[in-house]
């Protein structure tokens, strides 16, 4: 009995659909997505990158195109687990956490490294920074007698003063555009009303101004 009722409903329901303007679906998918975006990004943890910097400088047996190309790959060790397993006693967290906070950055125009870590703590993340740093670059001096190149701290990380992960009002603004995206597209799938809709339409009922005609012509 139920699916009978569901089934009697249902073509009422499409027509209440098709009723609204067209406009309201845009609008209603853009305060949904607004409203959402703005509560993740109000209540997701901030969180804080700190950046530390070393350059590779080339010995009197090198050249500076030498140093792009070992910049290039300082990079990618970087974090690897032989540096990241150094780093973890100076920055206090284990090497896992170091994996999943740490990136790096290369220039194909300069011969530097950006060692870039990411926390909810300004603290932690500057540390982090810093204790991958100065174990690739200890690392790499070890070997300089063989590259001919040497890696010099350029800039330590400092403790971030504001947050890089986006606001509330960001995410926010975020969501209200894809909320009315998925409205649009919703939008384009809306149900049309169908021609034979046109057909189950009452009949109009005469004119009086014909009835009147038909009694005059008798």
């Amino acid at each position: 009995m139920t699916d009978h009722h569901s089934r009697r409903h249902r073509p009422a329901r499409l027509a209440r659909v098709r009723a609204l303007p067209p406009w309201s679906l845009v609008a209603a998918g853009v305060l949904a997505g607004g409203l959402l975006g703005g509560a993740y990004g109000g209540l997701k943890t901030p969180t804080y990158t700190a950046t530390s910097y070393v350059v590779v400088v080339p010995t009197e047996r090198s050249d500076t195109s030498s140093a792009l190309g070992f910049a290039q790959a300082y990079g990618r060790v970087a974090t690897q687990l032989a540096v990241l397993g150094d780093a973890q006693g100076r920055a206090g967290v284990p090497v896992e956490t170091l994996r999943e906070s740490v990136r790096t950055a290369t220039s194909p125009d300069a011969p530097m490294v950006a060692v870039s870590a990411t926390s909810a703590r300004p603290a932690r993340a500057a540390a982090m920074a810093n204790a991958v740093a100065a174990a690739l670059t200890a690392q790499a001096n070890g070997t300089k007698a063989d590259t001919h190149v040497q890696l010099v701290q350029f800039s330590r990380a400092v403790r971030p003063d504001s947050p890089t992960s986006p606001s509330a009002g960001l995410t926010g603004l975020v969501g209200a555009s894809g909320g009315g995206l998925l409205g649009a597209l919703a939008l384009l799938v809306r149900p049309r009303r169908r021609p034979e809709d046109e057909l189950l339409r009452p009949a109009s009922v005469p004119a009086p101004a014909v009835a009147a005609d038909a009694r005059g012509r008798l």
